[in-house]
């Protein structure tokens, strides 16, 4: 049983970030003082300096079981838990920093400080993304396993099934099933929903799975009575499986539970603060350091033809509401720029607007959009109020993308699925993006639009 060494493994976990952290304390401390500095008198001697690194690595640990990084994560994504190490690294450097100062117990510099946030936040992510790939090479060879018992044999308990068989790498082993009739692709038959008491005393297994239909559901209260009896652990996979939302809230009325069923990640307070302050201070650089470049392309488009130099084109933004947004101009003005798409092979581009397009470089007026709120970096690509108007008939769910910012570049863009593609595709991937939407993914988009995502399949006239 895996949870009997649980708690030994967690402590571990916990002591060696504690570790990780005091280390870096003083790496950061040698780097400024001596290697940056050359300073010959070692602050390291100041047993203060001991004494704060100490309390400090154990306040940061004690900050990281808070916010549940130390609980067994087998189906989540170490990357987001990366993430909120640099957070809570960043938000107690900070605190150190202002103790530092207000209380004058030590001098030490900012940039102290900042190295050592690098450090310690490199450090631990670096040891739980070698762990998390650690473990998971050696439960999909077999070791450390957790053992669970399926409740049901219907389409959704067969579907996890085969998911649990095609990830090994999770380490989890479904011992078999119960079921009011047997089903051969199900695996082994442990028996009927009313003998699943009996079967629990007589098994060793860290969970149960319960995937009942609806049909089923008048067992449910026995299922869980019996979890409950014997202290075993229970997740669910409701029926309604295919409308439930990634990430759900849940509101009360009295004993009433209301879930909300387009809830989004970035519904979330905190996530929509660090999107958009990413956004706000990206877009702010950007403007300046690819000013030159685009005063240059600016030159380019005036000299290519009669014209305005920035194309304006009304889209649809967040919540339905419309907005111009900005691009520089790359073809002959026409007539069908309020509902036309453009194609790889487009008559109507300019010389230099093919060559633009074909880089990406007429995207660059839209970090104005970013700035002001209108598009994010990341987000479903904008569309005309025409093709809005058109494919919420016929798509389903496709007005969901209006519930984010749209982007400069996003998860289809990166997936091959832009221009003159399938729209279906298009709002598949839009959709997927919005219910599994992180930093991480994020800035995942971002690296593979810089590098691969940027030239285009257009032809240059």
């Amino acid at each position: 049983m895996i949870k009997k060494n649980q708690g030994f493994l967690n402590f571990l976990n916990a002591f060696s970030d504690a570790a990780l952290i005091l280390i870096s304390y003083f790496v950061s401390l040698g780097i400024r003082f001596e290697v940056l500095n050359g300073y010959s008198g070692n602050p390291l001697r100041d047993s203060r300096f001991a004494i704060v690194a100490v309390l400090y690595s154990i306040g940061i640990v004690i900050t990281y079981a808070a916010a549940h990084l130390y609980k067994p994560k087998r189906l989540k994504r170490v990357g987001i838990d990366n993430i909120r190490v640099f957070i809570i690294n960043g938000i107690g450097s900070f605190i150190l920093m202002a103790f530092f100062f207000i209380f004058r117990l030590l001098d030490v510099s900012r940039l102290t400080i900042f190295i050592f946030w690098m450090l310690s936040s490199v450090f631990v992510s670096v040891k739980r993304t070698t762990v998390f790939a650690v473990l998971r090479y050696f439960r999909s060879k077999g070791y450390n396993l957790k053992h669970v018992v399926v409740v049901g044999n219907g389409r959704l308990a067969q579907q996890y099934i085969r998911s649990i068989r095609a990830n090994t790498q999770l380490g989890i082993r479904v011992d078999g099933y119960v079921s009011g009739v047997p089903k051969k692709e199900m695996g082994v038959p442990l028996g009927s929903y009313e003998e699943l008491g009996e079967i629990i005393q007589n098994g060793s297994y860290d969970g149960i799975i319960v995937a009942l239909e609806p049909h089923e559901i008048r067992f449910m209260p026995s299922v869980l009575g019996i979890a409950d009896k014997e202290g075993i652990h229970v997740e669910m996979i409701p029926f309604y499986n295919d409308y439930y939302p990634m990430y759900p809230t849940v509101e009360t009325i009295d004993n009433i539970k209301l879930f909300n069923l387009r809830a989004t990640p970035m519904d979330n307070i905190v996530s929509v603060i660090i999107k958009r302050s990413f956004d706000l201070i990206g877009s702010l650089l950007l403007i300046i350091i690819t000013s030159p470049l685009m005063l240059v392309i600016a030159i380019g488009v005036k000299l290519s033809s009669p014209g305005p130099i920035i194309f304006k084109q009304e889209r649809i933004g967040k919540d339905k509401k419309p907005f111009m947004m900005l691009k520089f101009r790359s073809m002959r003005m026409n007539s069908s720029e309020d509902t036309g798409w453009s194609t790889d092979r487009d008559e109507r581009r300019t010389k230099f607007g093919s060559f633009i397009r074909k880089y990406s470089l007429d995207e660059f007026p839209q970090f104005f959009n970013v700035l002001v709120g209108q598009m994010s970096f990341v987000g479903p690509r904008p569309e005309v109020p025409f093709h809005v108007n058109h494919y919420k008939e016929e798509i389903p769910r496709y007005l969901i993308r209006q519930q984010v910012r749209p982007g400069i570049t996003g998860w289809a863009q990166i997936n091959g699925l832009r221009g003159d593609t399938s729209i279906r595709e298009r709002v598949e991937y839009d959709l997927w993006y919005i219910d599994n939407w992180s930093a991480g993914l994020d800035l995942k988009i971002i690296w593979r639009t810089i590098f691969g995502g940027m030239v285009n399949k257009e032809v240059i006239m």
